[in-house]
């Protein structure tokens, strides 16, 4: 091989090796779900997408580099007077994301710096609208106009706005303190309204229970009587009966043959014992004067029964 043949190779392999050189400074592969943005002498040339591409030496460059991804920042602690003039510190995150990666390049100079400084004034202007008791019940709708005060600033810059959350409200000691003494004052309050509540109601079915145990005291005692009385009645009914169906039965003796004698004989026997017995519970002796009264007195007692007979008869 000559020298004019060796010359010519090595400059062939010169010429491949600046060539992949040039392939290799001019080429670029985009990640995914990110956009870079490609300048042509300093003026916008194109947006790139997630891939492999080729650009011109010298007379491209890549200017940006855009994540299409969500991206979380922090809010750093800011000092916020409330509406009655109350300096609590708050801290915060927003989650924004790029939309439009030649509107974030060429819209602001730093979308980031931006979102960050338009979050810190909105959320001072909304705590200003509202007292210090609200800004803790109030975190929904603060994040919101914050997200809405910033949203709407961003569409310029190609950027959007997701979400803003507060992550922590620290008032001054002393009003966390005085919250504190109220807190547990309305606590204190409650207990005792609880207590009283539950004795009042106490009170209540004591009083209801008494009114029912005397109504149920009195219903027993009216069935009581009602019983009693209808248990006298009832007595009285059954005693008239026997000693209606003994006067029956003395009247039906009275008319069998003998029953006259047998009476007489009764009466005299009744009249004995009587007398015997009114002499035993005296010390007194007592004799008839006319031994002849006790034959009268039978007598008499015989006309009486002789008339009943005759009357039912």
């Amino acid at each position: 091989m000559g020298d004019y043949e060796y010359s010519a190779l090595i400059l062939v392999v010169v010429g491949a090796i600046v060539v992949f050189i040039l392939v290799l400074l001019a080429s670029v592969v985009v990640p995914q779900r990110s956009e870079y943005i490609v300048q042509r002498l300093g003026k916008y040339s194109r947006t790139l997408g997630a891939g492999f591409h080729i650009l011109i030496p010298v007379l491209d460059r890549i200017a940006y580099r855009r994540s299409l991804k969500e991206e979380v920042m922090d809010i750093p602690e800011q000092l916020c007077i409330t509406r009655d003039n109350v300096s609590i510190g708050i801290d915060g995150v927003i989650y924004i994301q790029v939309v439009d990666s030649r509107l974030s390049a060429y819209g602001i100079v730093n979308y980031r710096i931006a979102a960050n400084q338009l979050a810190q004034t909105s959320l001072r202007s909304a705590i200003g609208k509202i007292v210090l008791d609200k800004t803790f019940e109030e975190r929904e709708n603060i994040n919101q106009q914050v997200v809405m005060a910033v949203d709407e600033a961003s569409q310029n810059w190609g950027v959007k706005v997701l979400r803003y959350e507060i992550k922590d409200i620290r008032p001054p000691v002393s009003v966390m303190e005085a919250m504190e003494r109220q807190m547990k004052a309305e606590r204190d309050k409650r207990a005792e309204i609880a207590i009283s509540e539950g004795d009042r109601q106490a009170r209540i079915n004591r009083a209801e229970g008494m009114r029912q145990e005397a109504i149920a005291i009195s219903e027993g005692e009216k069935q009581k009587r009602i019983n009693e009385a209808e248990g006298r009645a009832r007595e009285i009914q059954l005693v008239a009966e026997a000693t209606a169906q003994g006067v029956r039965a003395v009247a039906e003796s009275l008319s069998l043959e003998g029953g006259m004698a047998a009476a007489n004989l009764r009466v005299a026997e009744k009249y004995v014992t009587e007398f015997g017995n009114l002499a035993k519970e005296g010390n007194t002796m007592i004799i008839p004067s006319n031994m002849s009264d006790m034959a009268s007195m039978v007598a008499t007692a015989m006309e009486v029964v002789s008339k009943s007979r005759n009357f039912s008869g």
